[in-house]
């Protein structure tokens, strides 16, 4: 079914309902850890995916701001993600006071951005481009917060740096992060690290050879997937099972 013509909030919840798929729901709920006591507990899902709400977001670009606002604070997931996907779009093409705007209603509904593929999606691309020139402070405080989510955010928003050759903040975040306790930041530090080699090797292993003895199997795994088979398996004999 084609998107409804008049942008408004009200119209897209009802172009959703079009679309979703119980089928796809059930499968999301299980895949992203909805179940008391996990990690996505109590979040709820309508099953659309991901390459449609792409394709939504570029179609609901005008939604004025206060109704993407309230669309984060929807407790769909895909409502949410397609909240951040509105957001990604208006960012690239805003000017700099655009930008700023968008990075500052970022910061302040950050609690809504709550799951994995929520900040995966997002940070590197909001809050990345616009610390690239500032300073990272919020980085470092983000990393200290007991709320899971924040602290993946501080970690990806380096995704951006990275890709521009710029390690240091990534690889004193890792460090930071590294006797982490949850295994999503171990795969999101592991995950950092790994690129970090795909670009400068050398400063990889500079950074193996200081902790992969105290860092968790996980982060460990993923900071060394690229790796030879051989040169994988010394590190895994290095790293703390």
């Amino acid at each position: 079914m084609r998107a409804p013509t008049k942008i408004s909030l009200q119209n897209l919840r009802s172009h959703l309902q079009t679309l979703a798929s119980p089928a796809d729901a059930r499968v999301a709920q299980s895949f992203f850890k909805t179940a008391p006591g996990e990690y996505g507990a109590g979040d709820q899902f309508i099953g659309i995916r991901v390459p449609v709400l792409r394709k939504l977001a570029k179609e609901f670009r005008a939604l004025p701001l206060p109704e993407v606002t309230a669309l984060l604070h929807s407790p769909i997931h895909e409502e949410r993600l397609l909240a951040l996907l509105i957001l990604l779009d208006v960012y690239a093409r805003a000017d700099a006071a655009g930008r700023a705007k968008i990075y500052a209603l970022y910061l302040e509904q950050l609690d809504r951005v709550n799951n994995w593929d929520l900040v995966d999606t997002s940070a590197p691309y909001i809050v990345g481009p616009h610390l690239a020139e500032r300073s990272r402070t919020i980085l470092f405080r983000l990393a200290r917060a007991k709320n899971l989510w924040h602290r993946r955010v501080a970690m990806l928003v380096t995704f951006h740096f990275i890709r521009q050759n710029d390690f240091a903040d990534a690889l004193s975040l890792a460090e930071l992060l590294r006797d982490d306790d949850h295994d999503l930041m171990h795969k999101a530090v592991g995950w950092m690290l790994r690129e970090i080699g795909k670009r400068d090797v050398a400063v990889l292993r500079k950074f193996l050879q200081q902790h992969a003895a105290r860092m968790p199997r996980t982060m460990l795994r993923y900071a060394i997937e690229k790796f030879p088979e051989r040169e994988r398996r010394q590190w895994l004999q290095v790293g703390k099972v």
